[in-house]
């Protein structure tokens, strides 16, 4: 489903209750100019916006359901089976071998690393920085998956986007690391050589107990369940937990690194 189909549901929700667009915007709390927005194409929907219009039109939860089926649809194609297994996890484990974790970029940052190159117009990237930005909801929600992210020192040093961007991601890394769910260890340069140097990985851990694996290469990402190749990266992960920082000194260096207080 796409965003055009979910406003034709909003629109037929809207007819079948006998609500008008002011009267939608009353009952939801939003502006009329927001909701004649979003019915027109010009705002895309926010799942609060979806959950409200719901409750206004007595519609069970169809409207969010639609909307979070329409999210998960967004971006390349390869990446939507992961974006799923994403958002049910219990526990995902990242590593990153030369950047900050897409869940962990600011903004500007995630804007920086998808407009290198010029490989997309500026509509295209617009949307890519949404969908990231949109994903990293999950470490806010209310019951958020235990996640541990392992950095190599390296991508603290790159400076994506320019000085202050790379400063103001570094600070986004020391509040995130305050989460309660949340593990932050950075691999030293003093490590050298180290069984990630080819590339990063995720693995998420399933409510059914199963595993899933997501690599990426420089065309496009794949979503893994094969037990071999489960098991090889889960012995690199072990490898690298073992060279990594604590969680203390991790973020006593990234304090180290970051210029402003």
């Amino acid at each position: 489903m796409n965003v055009e189909m979910w406003v034709r549901a909003l629109k037929a929700a809207r007819a079948g209750a006998e609500v008008s667009q002011e009267a939608l915007a009353t009952l939801t709390k939003w502006s009329p100019s927001t909701v004649a927005a979003i019915e027109t194409g010009r705002r895309r929907p926010t799942m609060e916006f979806a959950v409200a219009a719901d409750e206004a039109l007595a519609t069970g939860g169809l409207l969010a359901e639609l909307l979070q089926a329409a999210d998960q649809e967004r971006g390349p194609s390869w990446f939507v089976p992961w974006r799923g297994y994403e958002q049910q996890a219990t526990r995902l484990r990242a590593f990153e071998a030369c950047l900050v974790p897409g869940l962990l970029q600011t903004e500007e940052y995630a804007r920086a690393v998808i407009s290198a190159g010029g490989l997309h117009p500026p509509a295209v990237v617009d949307e890519l920085v949404a969908v990231r930005l949109e994903r990293q909801l999950l470490l806010s929600r209310g019951m958020p998956p235990y996640c541990v992210f392992l950095v190599d020192e390296t991508g603290l040093h790159r400076p994506v986007g320019g000085p202050a961007v790379l400063d103001a991601q570094l600070g986004r890394l020391l509040e995130v690391a305050e989460l309660p769910f949340v593990r932050l260890h950075v691999i030293p340069l003093s490590v050298g050589e180290h069984v990630g140097l080819g590339g990063g990985f995720v693995f998420a851990d399933l409510p059914d107990g199963d595993r899933v694996l997501y690599l990426e290469n420089a065309a496009r990402g794949h979503v893994m369940d094969d037990p071999e190749m489960i098991g090889l990266i889960d012995r690199k992960w072990d490898s690298l937990l073992g060279e990594a920082l604590s969680t203390g000194a991790s973020m006593d260096l990234i304090r180290k690194l970051k210029v402003t207080p």
